[in-house]
Parts: C-alpha cells; structure tokens; sequence
C-alpha cells in the first residue's frame, strides 16, 4: 500500500462528485489497512509521492502474483511514471518481475483473477494491445487469461465487478447482462448502488462499501464475514476497495509463520 499524499484531492475522476477532503481520504484509508490487518494480512505501507496524486491506488500500475509481478502502463499518462517508482519495491519483493510490452497500456484494475484464469477487461484505460501484452505475461508466469469487452460507461472491470468464492461472482446488471461471466454463479448489485460491485474478499472476510445496504442483504446468504467501510471520500476519485492494495500468497511467509 501507499500513504496518500495531500494532492489525492487532485485524483483523476471521470464524474465530478465534488473534491474529496485530504483528512477524509485518510481516515478511509486508515480504516482500510486495520481492515486488512484484521483479516490476517501483513501490510507494507509505502511513502506518499506528492507528484502522482492518484499514487495511493497502487494496483493500476502493477499486478502481482505468488509466480511474480508484472509492471503495467496505466492508461492514464499522468500515472505512467508511477510503474516505474514501484519497480524497485517490487524487484525487492519478487524473483520475477516482467514489464508490459510495447505498445498498448493496461491498468490493473481491468484484471479479475479467478480460479478459472484471468479475465483482462477492455476499458478506457486499458486497450487491445495492452490486453494482449499482458496475456503474454501472465503466461509466462503460468497463468491462462482471456480478454472480454466491458460495457460503455465502466471505468474498469473491477469497478464494477469482484470475485467472491472460487464460483461466485458479485457484478451489476449490466457486467451480467454482458455475459462475460458464463459459468459463475452470478450476484447483482441492488438497483443504484452499481458501486457496490467492487467489493474485496480476504480470507474468510469480505469487505465491502458501507453505503450499499440492499446489495449487503443480497450477500447474506453466502455466509461470509462482511466488513463494511466508508469509502464516500475515494469514490469521489474513482477509487475502490480493490485498487488500494497490492495482494498475495506468499509461500515462504506462510512457512516461516506456519
């Protein structure tokens, strides 16, 4: 993760809700990483970097995997540069680290894993030859993908989906209809809180929005733990549950500990 710098209120934003408050940014954030620390996982807290303000949002420009890391390209060009101040982080962490062929740009919040391979989203931040590009990559690191078309009007794939259990996914009505998602169990998002869908399990935990309580009555019967987090001050940047950590299994921890 990374601390969010004070120009986080200059965060790029496709809708314009308002400017988020610096303080409430924080206070989002803070809760995030106690959220994550109680679901069992070790948190590595990075500096702000003042000249990239959507810095915080760390799983745009980089994927990672027990097999690796894959630097991205976003497609936003003022957060391009930022691939390149997590390389040396992520060159101490990893073996592997591979970097996006040239051309194209993709952003990691185009990127779904699941159990049955990666699905790469086609979005405004993340084309064709980016897709294919990262394709490449992740098949070096031994994982199969597939690309799909999103529908006009998502910012990201995971802005408006997220992977439950290994068979289920949480989605709006609109990511079901598209049929992308053929084999999973499908939840849809209640009507007006498509923001809902970007919601984080971690371990047996599932973190969600807290402003979003017809879509939480929806994940009741799953029988998971839910954590509901504000996230109104983020959202009025863009930004989700998923987009502000960088996940994994790490093997030789989990021997070390266990």
């Amino acid at each position: 993760m990374r601390r969010p710098a004070q120009s986080v209120v200059q965060g790029l934003r496709a809708d314009d809700r308002g400017d988020p408050s610096f303080e409430g940014i924080c206070a989002e954030h803070d809760a995030y990483v106690e959220a994550l620390g109680s679901a069992g996982l070790e948190v590595a807290m990075l500096p702000p970097l003042e000249d990239f303000p959507d810095s915080v949002f760390v799983e745009d420009p980089a994927l990672v995997f027990p097999e690796g890391a894959i630097l991205l390209r976003p497609g936003a060009p003022s957060r391009v540069p930022e691939a390149d101040e997590l390389a040396p982080v992520l060159g101490e962490l990893f073996d592997r680290v591979l970097e996006l062929p040239s051309p194209g740009f993709a952003d990691g919040g185009d990127v779904l894993v699941t159990p049955q391979g990666v699905i790469i989203g086609l979005s405004a931040r993340t084309d064709r030859a980016g897709a294919e590009g990262l394709a490449d990559c992740l098949a070096q690191l031994g994982r199969n993908s597939r690309i799909v078309e999103t529908p006009p009007g998502v910012l990201h794939l995971k802005s408006a989906c997220s992977l439950l259990d290994d068979e289920t996914i949480l989605c709006t009505s609109a990511l079901a209809r598209s049929g992308i998602f053929e084999g999973f169990a499908q939840i849809v998002t209640a009507e007006g809180e498509d923001a809902a869908a970007n919601a984080l399990r971690v371990n047996d935990r599932l973190i969600v929005g807290s402003g979003f309580p017809r879509t939480a009555e929806r994940l009741g019967p799953l029988g998971i733990e839910l954590v509901a987090l504000e996230t109104s001050e983020i959202g009025k940047i863009d930004a989700g549950l998923s987009c502000m950590s960088l996940r994994w299994w790490d093997p030789a921890q989990a021997g070390r500990s266990g």
